[in-house]
């Protein structure tokens, strides 16, 4: 059973924010998660500045929103990079591609297959398995890989171990079957890719959802006091809103 522990204090806040995120208790565990309407916000990727540098933090994003009025609302770290901060696999940002689609197998987290994009589209997102997604590419204004997958079509990435000791702070994302909303969340505590892929596959019910990362794991989500700092990132999710 999930707990929900601030979305009542949201609520009595004031008017609501885009972006609802809250902080829930399930099977023992605690993640924060922000729940995003894909019809009404406007969710993007971001990678490199006006000055053609890696982001890095939340805060440099927030700072290049300035000059179009707007600020980012919640962001999360969004898919793995090498040292210089580049995107290990495809990611797509309008009309430029940082990397390709990788479709084999390989070393770490990446590499155990199947691992997936996550694509936002027009009013829709997708988590897609990546050989899947490379024989039928949806329509993305915004695409990164990263994996592994952590739900497909409803079940768990078929190695994760329900009595597996590798725990760590993971987020990931996991998308309605209707492409409309995009759940993003990241674990408070430290948490096994079964216990994480879990609370998608049954709490959420996301019918696909896609690992971001372990221990670098960051989320910017200020209503609920989360502030994002720490490590320098890679590519960032986020939405955006109104300055005023």
């Amino acid at each position: 059973m999930i707990w929900r522990l601030s979305a009542l204090l949201l609520v009595l806040a004031g008017p609501a924010l885009t972006a609802e995120c809250s902080d829930v208790r399930y099977e023992g565990n605690r993640f924060a998660l922000c729940e995003v309407d894909l019809t009404t916000e406007d969710l993007r990727l971001f990678l490199n500045d006006t000055n053609g540098e890696k982001h890095g933090h939340f805060s440099s994003v927030d700072s290049d929103l300035r000059a179009e009025g707007k600020k980012l609302e919640f962001g999360m770290n969004a898919g793995m990079y090498h040292d210089d901060r580049a995107p290990v696999g495809l990611y797509l940002e309008g009309q430029t591609q940082e990397q390709r689609l990788i479709t084999s197998d390989g070393p770490g987290n990446f590499g155990l297959l199947p691992n997936g994009v996550f694509c936002i589209g027009e009013r829709r997102a997708h988590v897609v398995e990546s050989r899947a997604f490379a024989k039928n590419t949806p329509n993305c204004s915004f695409a990164s890989q990263s994996g592994p997958m952590l739900v497909i079509d409803g079940a768990l990435h078929p190695r994760f171990l329900i009595d597996s000791t590798s725990k760590y702070i993971r987020n990931g994302v996991g998308v309605s079957a209707d492409g409309r909303t995009a759940t993003f969340v990241i674990s408070r505590n430290s948490v096994t890719f079964h216990e994480f892929g879990s609370f998608f596959k049954d709490e959420l019910k996301t019918p696909n959802a896609l690992y971001f990362d372990g221990n670098i794991s960051r989320l910017y989500a200020p209503e609920i006091g989360s502030s994002g700092a720490g490590w320098r990132m890679g590519p960032i999710v986020g939405t955006v809103i109104s300055r005023e």
